[in-house]
C-alpha cells in the first residue's frame, strides 16, 4: 500500500479510534443520542485534528521532546477554542445542546495519540491526511450510533439538521414510525453501551473478511507461451 492508502486502512477500520482503540468514549456515548448532535461533534473533533496534526509536524524539529506534550496540549486546545466560536457563533442551538463536550475535546486522547505517535514524526501532507482519516473514522462511528439510537428511540433520522446546516436543512427529517413516547433505552447511557458494543461486535465479525479484501494484493497470472520450433518431419 502506498502511505496514504495505509493512512486509510488505519483510521476507518484497521486502526479506528472509536471502536478499535476505544478513545474518546466519553463524547461518543454522551452524545450520540441523535444524528445532527453526532455529526456536529464528529466534525468538530475532525477539524482539531487535522488543524492540530499540522501545526505539531510543523513545528516537530523546533519543539525539544522534552516539553513536546505541554506544547501539543496547547495546540489542541487553540484549534479547540478556535471550533468553539466558531460554532457558538454560527450553530449557536447545536452548540448549547453539545454543551460542555465540545472544550471537552482537548482530553480526547485520540488527538494528542496522533501529534505524539504520528504528526510529530512525518511531513505536514501525510499529518494532514492522517488526521483527516482518524476523524473521519470517529466521526462515522459517531453518526452511526446515533443513527442506531435515534431511530429506535425517536422512529426518526436527521431530527433537527437544521441547527448545523440552516433552516432548508428542516425538509431532510425522516420520520421511520411514529410514537407517543421514545423508547428510553435507546436513548438513555445504557442504550449508548449497547449500541457501541454492537458496533464492535460488527467491527470484529467483518475483520478477516474485510481485511482479506483490501490487504491482499491481486496475485498476477502469468501465461506461457507457446513455443513452435521449426524442427519438421
Amino acid at each position: 500500500m502506498t502511505e496514504y492508502q495505509q493512512l486509510s486502512w488505519q483510521g476507518m477500520w484497521k486502526n479506528n479510534p472509536a471502536i478499535v482503540q476505544l478513545l474518546g468514549l466519553c463524547p461518543l456515548l454522551a452524545v450520540t443520542g441523535t444524528v445532527v448532535n453526532a455529526l456536529g461533534l464528529g466534525l468538530a473533533t475532525m477539524l482539531v485534528l487535522i488543524g492540530s496534526n499540522c501545526t505539531v509536524s510543523l513545528i516537530r524539529n523546533v519543539v525539544p521532546s522534552e516539553i513536546r506534550i505541554p506544547v501539543f496540549v496547547m495546540i489542541i486546545a487553540t484549534f479547540v477554542t478556535i471550533i468553539q466560536l466558531t460554532m457558538n457563533a454560527f450553530t449557536y442551538e447545536l452548540y448549547q445542546a453539545l454543551g460542555i463536550f465540545i472544550p471537552l475535546i482537548v482530553t480526547n486522547c485520540a488527538i494528542i495519540v496522533r501529534a505524539e505517535a504520528y504528526a510529530s514524526k512525518n511531513p505536514i501532507q501525510y499529518a494532514a491526511f492522517d488526521g483527516f482519516m482518524m476523524g473521519l473514522g470517529f466521526a462515522v462511528v459517531l453518526v452511526l450510533l446515533g443513527a442506531m439510537r435515534e431511530l429506535l428511540g425517536y422512529g426518526t433520522l436527521f431530527d433537527g439538521a437544521h441547527l448545523l446546516f440552516g433552516e432548508w436543512a428542516k425538509d431532510l427529517k425522516i420520520v421511520v414510525y411514529e410514537s407517543e413516547n421514545p423508547f428510553l433505552l435507546a436513548i438513555l447511557p445504557p442504550g449508548a453501551f449497547i449500541g457501541l458494543g454492537l458496533l464492535i461486535a460488527l467491527k470484529n465479525a467483518l475483520n478477516d473478511r474485510v481485511e482479506k479484501l483490501f490487504t491482499e494484493a491481486p496475485v498476477a497470472k502469468t501465461v506461457q507461451r507457446a513455443r513452435v520450433t521449426g524442427d519438421s518431419i
